[in-house]
């Protein structure tokens, strides 16, 4: 039997291809989000009858029920509870009352009328687990019958190069309960239960890798080297001029990228690397080079950073990251992903980064279903 499901917060359909790839035999009959350009994207993917550009504060239960779903799949803005908005307001903020309602208005009425999802899962950024949202959905949760289970994950566990540390919430309705929890369902788990064990950052360390887990190196989702002039993606002299040694610099042959945000391009600290393509030579030795010329009065010290042949990684070499796309560019297993026309270079990396990793909610989905 197919597991009927809607999307929420849907942006360019990352949690539509984790169900697709998952182990579940599912489809999603709708999804929903207020973004124009993230509506395009989605229905150039995955067809223009399924997306709905739609405010989510005004869907209905009655609407809802309609569709018949048994699972929900929600990823709402993170902006009200992320860490790098010095101005959060979590439950407060305007961008978290579609999701409360729909958590403590439709829902309730759901399971009032018996129209509810059996399954949930909600993917939000690190941080959400300490916010008074939190507090109110899970009470939501068990007021209603439903049993959760919540984890901070990382693609790192699962042999991706990237640090993208993310909290998911799991629920399922009474009487489905959670496999492998043991009377800890009131812990925020760092690995998914019977699998592995929890996640430590090894950054401290002598390795990088997470435990048991060999991390690809970064390599492995470029794009080809043309050697093209000038660079696609070279960051502006400009920008390394003025901003260059705030950058989180990588190799090609490094297992670890920083998290990628939608100002990924416009922000340069805490937005995501950037990659070194000659890894002859030595970083922070170039860079004191060219500071100290800097600082002597030189006005074309930026050209002795050239040599390091810094780039931004491209919207497809995320794609690949984010798992839309299989690794490797000579991947054979016919995924793709299209880009519909008229949406621009800067448009691409924000969807990119406000987008879910596909191959961790893959696994969720797998467990949630068990």
């Amino acid at each position: 039997m197919t597991t009927r499901a809607l999307e929420f917060y849907s942006g360019i359909g990352g949690l539509h291809r984790a169900l697709v790839q998952s182990a579940v035999q599912g489809t999603v009959v709708r999804a929903f989000d207020w973004d124009q350009a993230a509506c395009r994207v989605y229905a150039a993917n995955y067809g223009p009858d399924v997306v709905r550009k739609v405010d989510i504060a005004a869907l209905t239960a009655e609407e809802l029920a309609s569709l018949d779903a048994d699972l929900w799949l929600l990823s709402p803005s993170c902006q009200p509870y992320t860490v790098l908005n010095p101005l959060a307001k979590g439950a407060e903020d305007p961008r978290a009352k579609s999701f409360i309602r729909l958590m403590e208005n439709v829902l309730p009425e759901l399971v009032r009328i018996r129209k509810h999802p059996r399954r949930l899962l909600v993917e939000n950024v690190a941080g959400f687990e300490t916010s008074i949202t939190r507090e109110r959905l899970i009470s939501t949760f068990r007021t209603l019958g439903y049993s959760t289970i919540e984890l901070l994950i990382t693609p790192l566990q699962f042999g991706i190069p990237n640090s993208r540390l993310r909290y998911y919430l799991l629920a399922k309705s009474d009487p489905l309960h959670f496999a492998g929890v043991d009377g800890q369902q009131d812990r925020v788990w760092r690995h998914i239960p019977g699998r592995g064990t929890d996640w430590v950052d090894t950054r401290a360390q002598a390795g990088e890798d997470a435990p048991g887990v060999a991390v690809a190196e970064v390599r492995d989702y470029m794009d080809e080297d043309d050697h093209e002039e000038p660079r696609p993606h070279a960051i502006p002299e400009k920008v390394l001029e003025k901003w260059g040694r705030l950058f989180d610099i990588v190799l090609p042959s490094g297992t670890r990228t920083c998290c990628f945000t939608r100002g990924y391009t416009k922000l340069v600290e805490r937005a995501g690397s950037v990659l070194q393509m000659n890894e002859g030579l030595n970083t922070t030795e170039t860079f004191d080079i060219f500071l100290e010329a800097q600082r002597d009065g030189d006005v074309e010290a930026v050209r002795l950073l050239h040599p390091l042949r810094l780039r931004y990684f491209s919207p497809t070499e995320l794609l690949r990251i984010f798992a839309f796309l299989p690794p490797s560019p000579h991947d054979d297993s016919r995924q793709t992903f299209v880009w519909p026309g008229g949406i621009s270079t800067k448009t691409k990396y924000k969807l990119i980064g406000n987008s879910v990793n596909v191959r961790v909610v893959i696994e969720l989905i797998n467990y949630l279903f068990e």
